[in-house]
């Protein structure tokens, strides 16, 4: 499509969930992908088991990516133990991959978290009773915190944060109630409106909605890749979104804030 003058385009997607079965499968959606936006933005679950020879086959799909491709983790990609594995394989490749960081692009600030769960709102989880209670609370805090600390290092003024859990309810609800604690929490909702951005994207439920908001307004996108699918069979399994360009003298201004 070629650069735009006025908007930043951001091309993003969830849920990947790469196993050794994939190669060759997903390069022409990532090429598409590639040819539509300025960058490529993928929310998690980014292979299934989390190995090394799945992450070696994602970094080789993505090699028909042209664009700076910018990631965060999912839980999937902790279950062999060995989420370095995932991240160094994918860092080699040129992706930059968040946990509790942030970074630019064209002029865009990006914060980038995995998130974690326990629930939304009047249902969220409190810190009492057993221990193990505690530390899941606590792990909930931890990742909400690194989302803040990401956030409050951003100095431009389009942003948008990355994540695989939800901050809100509204995007993944049509998931069963008995799961909806465990694919996100609002804790995660709660540095957003502090640091306002422009978008949020997040994965994880397959089966969610594809839009919500939070309490502010800002817009929320699930982008897992079986629920883009499923809705829009006819297109690409990626969301495209546009940010305003700021002029190279203003974004200048603002960083030097």
């Amino acid at each position: 499509m070629g650069k735009s003058s006025t908007t930043v385009r951001f091309a993003a997607v969830g849920d990947l969930h790469v196993t050794k079965d994939s190669a060759g499968k997903l390069r022409g959606f990532l090429a598409q992908a590639s040819d539509a936006a300025d960058a490529l933005l993928l929310c998690g679950d980014l292979t299934d088991y989390g190995t090394a020879e799945e992450a070696k086959i994602l970094a080789d799909e993505l090699s028909a990516v042209s664009v700076p491709i910018v990631a965060v983790l999912g839980n999937h990609d902790f279950e062999t133990g060995t989420p370095e594995v995932v991240c160094a394989t994918l860092k080699k490749a040129g992706v930059r991959v968040l946990d509790g960081e942030a970074c630019e692009i064209e002029g865009v600030g990006i914060a980038g978290v995995k998130g974690f769960a326990g629930g939304f709102g009047r249902g969220s989880l409190g810190a009492w009773g057993e221990p193990a209670i505690k530390a899941f609370v606590q792990e909930a805090l931890h990742e909400a915190m690194k989302l803040e600390s990401a956030l409050a290092k951003l100095r431009m003024r389009r942003r948008i944060a990355l994540m695989h859990y939800s901050p809100v309810l509204s995007t993944v609800q049509g998931e069963p109630a008995e799961i909806l604690p465990f694919l996100g929490s609002s804790r995660l909702e709660e540095p957003l409106l502090r640091y306002p951005v422009d978008a949020v994207f997040h994965g994880h439920a397959h089966r969610g909605t594809i839009e919500g908001q939070t309490i502010s307004g800002v817009p929320v996108f699930n982008v897992a890749r079986p629920l883009l699918l499923r809705k829009h069979p006819d297109r690409p399994p990626f969301r495209l979104f546009e940010v305003p360009r700021e002029p190279a003298d203003e974004q200048e201004l603002v960083a030097a804030k």
